[in-house]
This record gives structure tokens, sequence and C-alpha cells, in this order.
């Protein structure tokens, strides 16, 4: 089993900048992609952006050029930066991580954008 422990999100203003971070503990060996997805009330859950273990980044259209995940394997750590936020980007955020075919979740952090 994989736990997943996020942190850092909150309430900002259109235009601000939060970042979270997420820590993994328990059965790491093996985890290969890791990711933050989101889930807006009313909307399906949906990628904002993940990174391998290799460090190849994909990243949802929305969030381009705004939002830059990152990864610490040694610390088994991957973080959000996100700047630039717009209300849209109001959702809950979810780390995410895959390992060996089974994905495992936190538990969630809600970010607000206020306009």
């Amino acid at each position: 089993q994989v736990q997943l422990a996020e942190s850092g999100g909150g309430l900002v203003q259109a235009g601000g900048s939060l970042r979270l971070s997420c820590a993994a503990s328990g059965s790491i060996f093996s985890i290969n992609a890791m990711g933050w997805y989101r889930q807006a009330p009313g909307n399906q859950r949906e990628l904002v952006a993940l990174i391998t273990r290799i460090g190849n980044t994909n990243y949802a259209d929305s969030v381009k050029g705004r939002f830059t995940i990152s990864r610490d394997n040694a610390k088994n750590t991957v973080d959000l930066q996100m700047n630039s936020l717009k209300p849209e980007d109001t959702a809950v955020y979810y780390c995410n991580a895959a390992k060996l075919g089974s994905y495992y979740w936190g538990q969630g952090t809600q970010v607000t954008v206020s306009s």
C-alpha cells in the first residue's frame, strides 16, 4: 500500500500563487508516475499534471505555462507550483501515484481562487 499526504491548499486571489506538496509513504518501491488531479463541484476529476520517475511531464492544456510539477525521488515527494491562478482553478486537488498497475490517491486539498 502507498499512502499519500497532501498539503498547501488554501484561499488565494486571482493572479496569486500556491504550492501543493504530496509526500508518499508505505510501499513506495516501484512507484512510477505521480501527479495531481482536481475535481470541481459538479465536474469529473481531471488530470492537472503528471510526472514520471525519470522526469517526463504532461500538463492539462488549461494549466500549461502557469503550473509546474516537480518530483524528488529521494524524498518521495511531488509538488505542484501554481502561478497566475484563476477562479476556474478552484477545486479539490488530489495527489495520485501509479505503481504496478495500481493507483493510489491522497485525501485531497481544497484550492479556492477568488475573483
